[in-house]
């Protein structure tokens, strides 16, 4: 039992030394529902978002994109794919619930796609979202606020 937490103490120390030396992670902590571990792992599982033309290219490498089945004029767009960054994958998931509780625009678009589409699929749109804004962050080297009441974003310069 001693030997996890010395493990966990040492994970913990290996987390904070890599926050406090990458501008990146302490620029996106801002963002609803990453803290210090899942900005750290976003930075660094992304490395260079310059690789990325686009957002879209993001959510494709990260596999929050749905499979898409085409023949003729029909097309099916299907569960997510399976290839993809697991761990992003996963630390944008795991970053809804605490984003959709602090900011009211992330509520509101997860209450209006939950509605329509469930609650699986307000998910995965919330997670996009998160990572769009992570993209547009670490592209413009721009900070996020929110406003708790009205729901509104706006990315303002540093």
């Amino acid at each position: 039992f001693e030997y996890i937490r010395g493990e966990i103490k040492c994970s913990d120390a290996l987390v904070k030394q890599l926050y406090s030396e990458s501008p990146e992670a302490q620029l996106i902590n801002g963002v609803p529902g990453l803290g210090m571990l899942l900005s750290v792992l976003t930075v660094t599982e992304i490395a260079e978002v310059e690789r990325f033309s686009s957002d879209a290219k993001l959510h494709s490498y990260v596999g929050l994109i749905p499979s898409t089945h085409a023949s003729g004029e029909r097309s099916y767009h299907g569960r997510l794919i399976h290839q993809g960054n697991k761990w992003l994958r996963w630390a944008m998931v795991e970053a809804v619930w605490p984003a959709v509780r602090a900011d009211c625009g992330i509520s509101m678009l997860y209450q209006r796609i939950a509605k329509r589409k469930g609650a699986n699929s307000a998910k995965i749109a919330v997670a996009r979202r998160l990572l769009t804004i992570i993209y547009r962050m670490l592209k413009e080297k721009r900070g996020y606020e929110f406003n708790k009441i009205k729901g509104s974003v706006a990315l303002f310069r540093n």
